[in-house]
């Protein structure tokens, strides 16, 4: 999962940026408004972290823009102000969830996930298909109860397959949903991470549709 951080404070930016990759998100920084909106209106993200006092264009400014463009991804705004009224500035902005300064980075974490999962139209942390679970929380992933070890680039992959389950994701989507905006796109590692997926959790579960993409589905339901 891909995630887009607006902060202009570059301690805190940083501390983002560890604790979201950490996590195993990939997680891109804008340092203002303006190239936080250039960013959340070009690139696909699956959830933004928003602060609202930024420099250049402010984080309900930007916020608005996105939204009025057509922008549907989750945004957790982050920010010291905690007057109701700038709250409901936010909320009314189009901001899903909201933070205030100081917090605890695991909340912003769960807050997240929780973000995530419904934008994919799921409830739980834990998502299951025929015996291979993962959690997004623990980041857990067993198949038939026996764990499976995985790398951060694997994890990525598979978690973002399986919060878009029995959809066909195309090489593309996969490409800029897991890694950042400076990633050589022309390369095959798509492929390599679906071959070591597969040799790990079995062949069947992640399909291939030939010239669309790939989709993950209980084994036998594939086309």
């Amino acid at each position: 999962m891909r995630i887009l951080v607006v902060e202009d404070d570059p301690d805190l930016a940083r501390q983002l940026k560890a604790a979201l990759s950490e996590a195993s998100y990939t997680v891109d920084l804008a340092k203002d408004g303006e190239e936080g909106h250039f960013l959340g209106d070009t690139e696909p993200y699956d959830a933004v972290v928003l602060d609202l006092g930024l420099p250049v264009v402010d984080g309900v400014t930007v916020l608005t823009r996105w939204r009025r463009a057509g922008r549907t991804m989750p945004v957790l705004i982050l920010t010291a102000r905690d007057r109701w009224s700038e709250k409901v500035a936010g909320f009314d902005a189009g901001a899903d969830d909201y933070v205030t300064k100081p917090f605890q980075m695991e909340e912003v974490l769960a807050r997240l996930r929780a973000l995530i999962r419904r934008a994919a139209g799921h409830a739980s942390a834990e998502l299951e298909c025929a015996g291979l679970r993962i959690n997004s929380s623990s980041g857990r992933v067993t198949v038939d109860g026996v764990p499976i070890k995985l790398t951060a680039q694997e994890f990525r992959l598979l978690d973002y397959l399986m919060h878009h389950q029995g959809k066909i994701v195309s090489r593309t989507e996969l490409t800029e949903h897991i890694y950042d905006q400076d990633f050589d796109r022309e390369s095959n590692t798509i492929e390599v991470f679906v071959g070591r997926l597969r040799k790990k959790l079995g062949a069947n579960y992640i399909a291939t549709v030939r010239g669309l993409g790939y989709r993950l589905a209980p084994p036998g339901k594939d086309e």
